[in-house]
């Protein structure tokens, strides 16, 4: 069971659980690595067309070329850092402290060693950590929410509280939240923006009506359509509205709760 701290309007701090049995824990790793990959072990070590880094992991965690960066949050570092932590057998270029960046300069040469020893071990040892992977992305979303709910406006942070208490009740309610962190970040970058506009948690939050009427995960699911083809329809770039919305928006629907999903 993981034990989040946030502020009550109060100032007072009261625990919001976000309980997960070994069991749950699995079925959320399962359901990341099958939006991500599709459940295909090639996939955990990729790079989608029109990005400019590869994406690893059943999470497909961001890791920038050495010397690149970019707007969006990289995080196939910090998953290795948690590895660290963990004493699991990183491969031993990658097992430095600071991780490097990732080892191809572009989509080209990545295709181009995609055969190589290299990128096999590094797919070996990610689909053995499936487990560490599945933890670190419920780390993450556990240590973002205090953060996240400080960014809310006052005058709405009792509202956006009561919403994560009432989707961390459920399995699927908080499958959402840890998913939708990894998959869109905790929306408070200000270099996740187009048009000044984010599009993470933060975002999907206030999107949701302050009421409280029908199922809170299914209000969740509308937000954050609404907040994805927002940033779709802002992009410069066209494959975001007419190849990778699709595909959110399917990501969107397993946002149920586990009896509901064919899980």
């Amino acid at each position: 069971m993981a034990l989040l701290m946030l502020a009550s309007a109060s100032g007072r701090e009261s625990p919001i659980q976000l309980s997960l049995t070994e069991q749950e824990l699995e079925w959320v790793g399962q359901q990341v690595f099958r939006n991500e990959c599709a459940g295909r072990r090639e996939c955990l070590v990729h790079w989608n067309r029109g990005e400019a880094f590869p994406s690893l992991g059943i999470g497909h965690f961001i890791w920038y070329p050495e010397g690149v960066s970019g707007p969006f949050v990289e995080s196939f570092p910090a998953l290795i850092r948690h590895m660290q932590e963990r004493s699991a057998a990183v491969p031993k270029w990658l097992n430095q402290t600071p991780v490097p960046g990732a080892p191809w300069a572009d989509r080209a040469e990545f295709l181009a060693s995609a055969d190589s020893n290299r990128i096999e071990a590094l797919r070996e040892f990610l689909a053995d950590t499936k487990g560490e992977q599945a933890e670190f992305i419920v780390r993450r979303a556990r240590e973002s929410l205090e953060t996240v709910i400080a960014a809310v406006p006052p005058a709405r942070q009792a509202s956006i509280r009561q919403h994560l208490e009432a989707l961390s009740q459920t399995p699927g309610g908080t499958y959402a939240v840890i998913d939708y962190v990894n998959f869109k970040g905790e929306g408070l970058s200000p270099n996740e923006r187009y048009q000044g506009q984010g599009w993470g948690l933060l975002q999907v939050l206030l999107e949701m009506p302050d009421h409280t009427d029908g199922p809170v995960l299914s209000r969740f699911r509308a937000a954050a359509a609404e907040v994805l083809t927002r940033r779709a329809n802002n992009a410069d770039k066209p494959i975001e509205r007419e190849r990778w919305l699709p595909g959110w928006l399917k990501r969107l629907e397993t946002y149920r709760e586990p009896a509901d999903s064919g899980a």
